[in-house]
């Protein structure tokens, strides 16, 4: 997910002031939800390292 862009709304053909306002608030909404699950998926992977790196130590010590 990280590595996806992502979306973001858009202007129609002929814009209102209206559509303008819209699209403004769903970009906000937008980037939102996207660095959430951006950072989601970072979090993750840290600790899929950390899970990974604990117990390679204790393999490791077992020896």
């Amino acid at each position: 997910m990280a590595t996806l862009p992502c979306p973001l709304a858009r202007l129609p053909d002929s814009p209102t002031e209206a559509d303008l306002e819209a699209v403004y608030m769903q970009r906000g909404g937008d980037l939102v939800a996207c660095d959430a699950a951006r950072q989601l998926a970072v979090d993750t992977l840290v600790a899929e390292r950390a899970l990974q790196d604990r117990w390679r130590k204790a393999r490791d010590g077992r020896r």
